[in-house]
């Protein structure tokens, strides 16, 4: 047996051995420059460099283990591959080493580190095409290293090409992909890796990037890069011989856990093992995205969206397994104390953090999913009693089996259920959900609660969510001048989204644990005092002699907005503000780090 931890040293300990850094992992929030959500390969956040730019660390081979999140198909999570969460072993040269070197490389990791029989070993390689030519160079390259010619395939551009579709400069090459059988049975004459038959088990890909794209083809590149891709959690079970995922040392402490806490079997019952791997796959990406350099928390926008959508799933099928919700809780501390805790350890450091948002949403969603669910089977039910009544009255009669896009916004509007929810519920009893009719309904209500400013999660909620979040960063320029005794501290930026408030300002160095808390308990105090938000308008002089902070400069006018904040803030703004400080619940800092030399920034969230 090989452990997960056992697998990333290795990995990493073969590359460090010939030469390459390990550069670790990145924030598994996508920081907007590739245009996803979230990092979904481990090469994506090395694309600068595979493009063309130097590397910070100087180096041209780099090596690591990245985290990465794929939410396309959390439906599918159930089954006994699919995972939102999933880690990807990565090397690459960077204009340095070619193919010489990668095929002996990975072949020696897959024979004499990991025991794999070389004779068995299959390979795929590109079969040409119109635009670029068949890869002999890799295929003879394989058969030098070992591969037996008759495990060598070429396949077509779909199976083994990478490029960027719709971009014309960029690099882009053949790849190589392995493969090893699992049993010698193979289907037909014609069996190989891309039969589909589930003979093949695909390992690992090294993408050759050795063109450049033209507008009418490719062109050689004399800038040659590697990119190789092994999947973690899918070589996990193929080494230690496991087809089910989830009986890996990554989840099967939560799956023993869950059994203890049902009384339900993993290997004896179908839904309940559904059920179980929903539940450890759905926390397991929740406690990565909660407490990740760059975390985040659910709400209804973005990435929080997804966030949240995960851990109401999970919330959903615990009541399922028959367990209370609190073990959610549990599952997720088990991830970081027994399985992450040497690959994370930020995990261990926000431990309490992640767990305490965790129970959040858990309980904001259980008050209202009891009774959603009885909204959702009244509606079933009644259209089950609409059907068999025309049917008694029009043999010919075809029954409905479509929830009503007002029905689905009903659930969603009032009881928090996410469309994919009640589309889930749905198809568990055989119905379907008219999206394009909850589109239809949700454009309505916006139109209309925007115009009464009451719209949940539209643009009124959110003109609300910015008052909130504008206060708090007076509370926290306040909190900063006062804890940290420096009345020269000024706001040098600000950015305030739905989600976030960041903050700027002039410090010379990085503040202190004992700091942060500090300043979170002095604007949560001035929270608690529920202090009323007043405006005023006078003269710069005015608000001078009041005390009121602003950066001094001609971009006011005669007059000035001044917010006062009971015995809190006085400072120029042009809003707009909460009307009390209790509007504010609860703030928390979730970084804090340089922003540029002398400057410090801060980020925080009410919650």
């Amino acid at each position: 047996m090989i452990t997960s931890k056992q697998l990333r040293n290795s990995w990493i300990k073969f590359y460090e051995e010939r030469g390459h850094v390990n550069i670790g992992a990145v924030s598994l929030i996508g920081d907007g420059s590739t245009g996803v959500m979230f990092n979904v390969a481990g090469m994506q956040p090395l694309m600068p460099y595979l493009l063309g730019k130097p590397h910070p660390s100087g180096k041209t081979r780099l090596c690591n283990v990245q985290g990465c999140v794929r939410t396309v198909d959390i439906d599918s999570v159930g089954d006994p591959t699919h995972f939102t969460f999933f880690e990807m072993m990565g090397n690459w040269s960077l204009g340095d080493y070619f193919k010489v070197e990668k095929t002996q490389w990975s072949f020696d990791l897959l024979t004499k580190v990991f025991g794999l029989n070389g004779d068995e070993i299959c390979s795929t390689v590109f079969e040409g095409n119109e635009s670029a030519p068949k890869d002999d160079e890799t295929a003879e390259l394989l058969k030098k290293v070992g591969i037996k010619p008759e495990h060598i395939f070429y396949l077509p551009k779909s199976d083994n090409w990478w490029e960027l579709e719709g971009t014309v400069g960029t690099p882009c090459g053949p790849d190589n992909e392995w493969f090893y059988p699992r049993h010698d049975k193979p289907c037909g004459p014609n069996c190989g890796p891309a039969c589909g038959c589930g003979r093949y088990v695909e390992i690992g890909n090294d993408v050759y990037m050795q063109y450049k794209k033209t507008a009418t083809g490719y062109e050689p590149l004399s800038h040659k890069n590697v990119d190789t891709g092994f999947g973690l959690d899918r070589l996990l079970a193929f080494l230690n011989g496991i087809t089910d995922g989830y009986k890996t040392d990554l989840f099967l402490p939560v799956i023993e856990y869950l059994e203890e806490k049902s009384g339900k079997s993993y290997d004896g019952d179908e839904e309940a093992r559904k059920a179980m791997r929903i539940i450890a796959d759905h926390i397991r990406t929740s406690t990565m995205l909660i407490g990740d350099v760059n975390g985040i928390l659910p709400s209804n926008v973005g990435a929080g969206y997804i966030l949240r959508r995960l851990l109401r799933r999970a919330i959903r099928y615990a009541r399922k397994l028959g367990v209370e919700s609190t073990v959610l809780c549990d599952a997720s501390k088990i991830f970081i104390e027994k399985i992450y805790d040497e690959a994370y350890p930020l995990l261990v450091e926000k431990e309490d953090y992640i767990v305490a948002e965790i129970s959040k949403e858990i309980e904001k969603f259980e008050n209202s999913l009891a009774n959603g669910i009885k909204e959702f089977n009244k509606c079933i039910d009644g259209i089950k009693r609409k059907n068999q009544f025309m049917s008694q009255k029009d043999a010919s009669y075809l029954p409905e089996t479509e929830i009503s896009g007002k029905q689905a916004f009903r659930l969603y509007d009032t009881f928090g259920f996410p469309i994919e929810l009640t589309e889930e519920l749905a198809e568990e009893v055989g119905f379907t959900v008219d999206k394009e009719g909850f589109a239809t309904a949700f454009k309505e209500h916006q139109e209309i609660s925007k115009q009464q400013g009451t719209f949940k999660g539209g643009l009124a909620e959110q003109n609300e969510i910015t008052a909130r979040l504008h206060t708090a960063t007076h509370l926290l320029n306040a909190a900063l001048k006062s804890v940290l005794g420096d009345s020269g501290i000024n706001q040098k930026g600000s950015n305030i989204t739905v989600e976030r408030l960041r903050f700027d300002f002039n410090f010379p160095r990085k503040l202190t644990p004992e700091e942060l808390k500090g300043v979170e308990d002095w604007v949560n105090d001035a929270i608690k005092a529920n202090a009323t938000v007043t405006l005023e308008e006078m003269t710069v002089d005015e608000a001078k002699a009041q005390g009121a902070v602003g950066v001094f400069t001609d971009k006011y006018g005669d007059k000035v907005k001044v917010y006062t904040i009971g015995k809190f803030s006085k400072e120029i703004c042009g809003g707009p503000h909460a009307a009390t400080t209790g509007e504010l619940h609860h703030f928390k800092i979730t970084k804090e780090e340089a922003s540029s030399a002398g400057v410090r920034r801060i980020k925080a969230i009410l919650d």
